[in-house]
């Protein structure tokens, strides 16, 4: 795990989560403390218990209110879910401005841009707030091309056979 680089996985197939997972178990595993912060999936309790008993290595943060996926929510708690999104980039934004932690997972971060809830605008910003001494990690399905350019590695998910 170089400290600084910003990793990319994104794409239609599964597994991008899981890629970013298995980068945090790996950092942990050689005493790095890892930041996750989901977004766009409701409140995952059940998931969210398990990865519990990795404390304290690795934190996971969840800042929307819903239980319910956000793509499954209507319109008026999509504009309520919104805020508590933004909550969860200015905690995000914090984080890489004070190097609170080794890596940082934005965990379906992409879907927040590819939803209006942020502008790609405000993610350039905050892929510029990041030091070098925090790794960052970013998952979602659509990469806007002009967020490439902030990326040390870009992994492309995809599936070749459902």
């Amino acid at each position: 795990m170089d400290a600084g680089r910003v990793q990319i996985y994104y794409g239609e197939g599964r597994g991008k989560s899981t890629a970013a997972l298995g980068c945090a178990l790996q950092a942990a595993s050689v005493g790095k403390n890892v930041f996750i912060i989901q977004f766009l999936k409701g409140k995952m309790e059940d998931e969210s218990a398990f990865l519990q008993r990795l404390e304290p290595e690795i934190k996971v943060f969840h800042f929307e209110k819903s239980n319910t996926c956000y793509e499954k929510l209507s319109e008026q708690e999509r504009q309520e879910e919104n805020i508590n999104l933004k909550n969860g980039v200015n905690f995000a934004r914090k984080v890489l401005m004070t190097a609170e932690c080794s890596i940082l997972i934005l965990d379906e971060l992409l879907g927040v841009i590819d939803n209006g809830v942020i502008s790609k605008e405000e993610a350039r910003a905050l892929f510029q707030a990041k030091t070098d001494e925090t790794q960052l990690i970013v998952t979602g399905r659509v990469l806007p091309d002009d967020l490439r350019g902030y990326a040390d590695e870009i992994y492309q998910i995809r599936s070749e056979k459902k």
